[in-house]
């Protein structure tokens, strides 16, 4: 299994690549970003564009991808619409469309987030954009697309968040998450279970 990976420096796309790379079925990951990873392996391939959107240097590429995990994101916090749109939702059709065209027979999957407004006219700017972003997915002729909306996702094996409020989040909570995921399983998730079925869909599909 060959797979692209957008994002593998945050923190769910650490936990992502760190799942790909134990996995025996995955045998190169290539990892999209504007800065390397910062890791070795034998299936890594650290592909740094200025415009993680513009892939044309990586077009021979994508034919051969079995699945795209879509793990670019910013907290919507401080930032406007027009420009929470443009990472959002901009920046994710642009690459979807090239991957289309390259490779129909492709999995899309893509990191959204728990209250994202499947109606996309909601009150919640940044709800409103992730479900605009859904549905522009989900309306796209890949062989399978699949929108993931995890909650709380408790960083592990060394993993942080790069941003510094959630750092901040993260640690106050840390004490009570493992209360928090027995009482609440559905709302508490770690960044290994999300890259382990992120790839269980990548392979099989999921209904």
């Amino acid at each position: 299994m060959k797979v692209i990976l957008f994002g593998a420096t945050g923190m769910v796309g650490q936990g992502v690549l760190r799942e790909c790379l134990l996995d025996a079925e995955v045998s190169q990951v290539l990892a999209v970003g504007r800065a390397a990873t910062g890791q070795t392996h034998d299936k890594l391939r650290d592909v740094v564009l200025a415009d993680p959107g513009d892939l044309a240097s990586i077009a021979s590429d994508l034919a051969s991808v079995d699945a795209c995990f879509f793990c670019l994101g910013v907290s919507a916090a401080g930032m406007s619409e027009a420009d929470y749109r443009r990472v959002t939702f901009d920046l994710t059709l642009k690459v979807a469309r090239q991957l289309l065209k390259a490779n129909p027979n492709a999995t899309f999957i893509y990191v959204s987030g728990a209250g994202t407004d499947s109606t996309a006219r909601g009150g919640t700017m940044w709800a409103r954009v992730k479900g605009e972003t859904e549905n522009a997915l989900l309306a796209m002729p890949f062989a399978a697309a699949y929108m993931f909306r995890p909650a709380m996702i408790q960083p592990l094996h060394g993993i942080r968040s790069r941003t510094a409020l959630y750092r901040v989040v993260y640690t106050i909570l840390w004490p009570i998450l493992p209360l928090a995921k027995s009482l609440v399983p559905g709302f508490v998730t770690t960044t290994e279970l999300v890259g382990r079925a992120m790839l269980a869909v990548g392979k099989r599909g999921a209904p």
